[in-house]
């Protein structure tokens, strides 16, 4: 549980910075359109699934791992990343003095909705990445 504790931990660290970031650009956050530069994003929650499930694979498991450890500790990374960076998204939405109807509130959930699905396919794609041992069934 501590790898995945501190993958996710990173990750949600990354990504708060990365919503600073685009509030500094100037980027439209209140259109349901993504900006390209929102793109670069995606290299948070692969980089962040990448190396937490490989140093799971091979500290804790010696390099022998299956499919299915491999997916629950990317949901377990992926878990605690999300909910670290939801709770800071809505603090950085309150802080902005946003309110309920406003569309950057919207266009926000929008993109953790967003964040959610790609951060699901990554988990498969790394797991599927990393795994050493197939199990099959006959």
């Amino acid at each position: 549980m501590k790898n995945s504790v501190i993958f996710g931990i990173v990750i949600g660290v990354l990504s708060t910075i990365w919503l600073f970031v685009l509030r500094g650009s100037h980027a439209d956050l209140t259109d349901s359109k993504v900006a390209t530069i929102e793109y670069v994003s995606v290299l948070i929650p692969l980089i962040g699934l990448y190396f937490g499930v490989k140093n799971f694979r091979d500290g804790e498991l010696k390099g022998k791992m299956g499919f299915l450890e491999a997916l629950i500790q990317s949901f377990k990374i992926l878990l605690v990343g999300g909910a670290l960076t939801t709770f800071i998204g809505i603090i950085f939405i309150n802080w902005g003095g946003i309110s309920a109807q406003d569309p950057t509130l919207q266009a926000f959930s929008g993109r953790i909705f967003g964040a959610l699905l790609v951060g699901v396919i990554m988990a498969f794609g790394v797991s599927l990445l990393l795994t050493t041992r197939s199990n099959r069934v006959d």
